[in-house]
């Protein structure tokens, strides 16, 4: 349970709750009620999609390109300590998003890359191929899929939560969600490295 537990809350603080919650406010400002909620259950479903493949086929691409794991995962701590700085400073790409038919927003922009960016790419592969049991395999799923359903119901419910924290509150707990995504960033850099020199 503890490899459920810290998976969960791994991927929920990776995959920017907050800030993809902001953008989603935003693209969907002028949309009724029931067009975020369906919204919202497209994104959490495109989300799933794109972590599970991202999640079981890491081996094989770095099978394919001759990647070594702690490679990638200097590489992709550092992409997800460039995401945290953003998130912290406040400028993370909110991009541009064109108030096009609510509809197509669901994969690009919303599942890539404002939900699924560069930094959670690295770790989903990087995560995928430390898992060396199907039964780690199995609760490395669950617990991204349930982490993915958090953030889902977050969306779903966003018009509640915006009446709750306010945009200014939500702004406040993306740059303490950066802070997190700073420490575990760190983290995966410092771990890549020590395997990496055999300490």
């Amino acid at each position: 349970m503890e490899l459920f537990f810290s998976t969960f809350l791994k991927m929920f603080f990776i995959m920017t709750p907050f800030f993809v919650l902001s953008v989603f406010l935003t693209v969907t400002s002028d949309a009724s009620s029931s067009q975020k909620r369906a919204l919202a259950i497209k994104v959490t479903l495109s989300v799933i999609i794109i972590s599970l493949i991202l999640l079981y086929f890491g081996k094989h691409i770095f099978a394919v390109f001759g990647i070594t794991l702690d490679a990638f995962r200097i590489g992709a701590g550092a992409l997800l300590f460039l995401s945290a700085v953003e998130l912290i400073k406040g400028n993370k790409d909110t991009q541009k998003v064109e108030q096009k038919d609510i509809e197509e927003l669901a994969v690009v922009p919303l599942s890539i890359p404002i939900t699924i960016g560069p930094g959670t790419i690295g770790v989903l592969l990087v995560m995928g191929a430390g898992f060396d049991t199907n039964g780690s395999m199995f609760l490395g799923s669950l617990a991204l899929v349930c982490a993915i359903v958090v953030i889902g119901i977050m969306l779903y419910s966003s018009s509640i939560i915006e009446r709750l924290v306010g945009k200014q509150g939500l702004l406040v707990i993306s740059k303490i969600t950066g802070l997190f995504l700073a420490a575990l960033s760190a983290q995966i850099v410092f771990t890549g490295i020590k395997n990496f020199l055999g300490l």
